[in-house]
């Protein structure tokens, strides 16, 4: 897919003036509240008519002042799933999941709506009225609802800002799976560094109503690293660990991972934090962390003051977080060999 923006706004106090262009089926736009994100989405969406300039999504012009196109939001076929689920509270679970499709044209609709309750898990809830489901459960219905509009592209704004932490890495793999099942483009939108490594591929950054670069979710994982309260967050997709002496032991790189809050069936999604990873010179003699790894430094990198060291065991790798005096000190470089602790608690489990 590939969309081209080329758009200015004015508001009251504020401006939208967005020149660019994505390509690719997993895109984001990344940026603080009150950037422009939001705003940028509706006019994408046919939601809010720009002052000027032109929208186009894979050559075919959604809107243009110089040759006076503006298309109505279906027209455009580009399905919103909102923060909020905004089901209809009086339609129960099936009607709000085929409202979307019923209004498609026949020719238009690619996905059978019984394939898409099977990937998302909705069998159990088709009977149900939406004033009993949980919020996770409500997304699910609205991305639902959304995708069997059979859209050319599914835009995502905030889709997980008002879940707690718990149900936004349950709903995560359901994002992404409808995307990849039925082959629909997305644009994620999000405030989430985590969020963009777990779901874009190329990211659009939006500061004060401007482009301010277009990056990859590493490459933003990586600027933010300094000024980050919790760092680089390395996110793992570990399985079929074994259980031994209360811990689980995941196959990690050449080896394993040791980890207290595991699970012993299926695929885990855990956190660490570059922050929680020790670096050695030599092997300590014995230290209390379970994980003892020994790394060749696959790269370093500078954030605002800080070095992120990039670890690699077996193929696999990690980021750590030293000050440059650390760095000198320990004669830490690009090939050489170290060897990194971490606990088996600072491994926070996700999903």
């Amino acid at each position: 897919m590939n969309l081209h923006i080329d758009i200015k706004k004015r508001f009251s106090g504020f401006s939208l003036e967005m020149k660019s262009s994505l390509s690719g089926d997993r895109m984001g736009i990344f940026g603080a509240s009150g950037s422009g994100k939001t705003t940028l989405v509706h006019m994408i969406a046919g939601l809010t008519a720009p002052d000027s300039g032109e929208i186009f999504l894979d050559d075919h012009c959604l809107f243009s002042t110089r040759s006076g196109c503006n298309l109505s939001p279906e027209q455009r076929r580009i399905a919103i799933v909102f923060q909020q689920a905004m089901l209809f509270p009086h339609l129960g679970v099936k009607a709000n999941l085929l409202y979307g499709y019923r209004r498609c044209r026949t020719e238009n609709r690619k996905i059978r709506p019984e394939a898409l309750v099977e990937v998302l898990n909705l069998q159990q809830l088709m009977q149900r009225g939406v004033n009993r489901l949980s919020g996770g459960e409500k997304q699910r219905v609205a991305l639902g609802r959304a995708v069997l509009a059979n859209p050319r592209l599914l835009v995502m704004d905030e889709p997980l800002s008002a879940l707690d932490d718990t149900l936004r890495y349950q709903i995560i793999p359901y994002l992404r799976s409808v995307s990849e099942e039925f082959g629909i483009p997305y644009l994620f939108i999000s405030h989430s560094i985590p969020e963009m490594q777990l779901m874009a591929e190329q990211v659009l950054v939006v500061e004060h109503g401007k482009l301010a670069v277009i990056s990859t979710p590493d490459a933003l994982a990586r600027s933010g690293m300094a000024q980050s309260p919790r760092g680089y967050l390395n996110l793992l997709r570990l399985k079929t660990p074994a259980f031994r002496e209360g811990l689980f032991h995941y196959p990690w790189g050449s080896g394993a991972l040791i980890i207290s809050d595991g699970k012993e069936e299926g695929e885990s999604l855990f956190e660490l934090s570059s922050r929680d990873i020790i670096l050695f010179k030599k092997n300590p003699e014995a230290i209390s962390a379970r994980n003892l790894l020994k790394c060749r430094i696959a790269e370093m990198f500078d954030s605002d003051g800080r070095k992120g060291v990039v670890l690699e065991s077996g193929g696999s790798t990690l980021v750590a977080e030293i000050v440059p005096s650390a760095a000198k000190e320990l004669e830490i470089a690009p090939g050489s060999a170290m060897f990194a602790a971490v606990k088996a608690s600072a491994f926070r489990r996700l999903g």
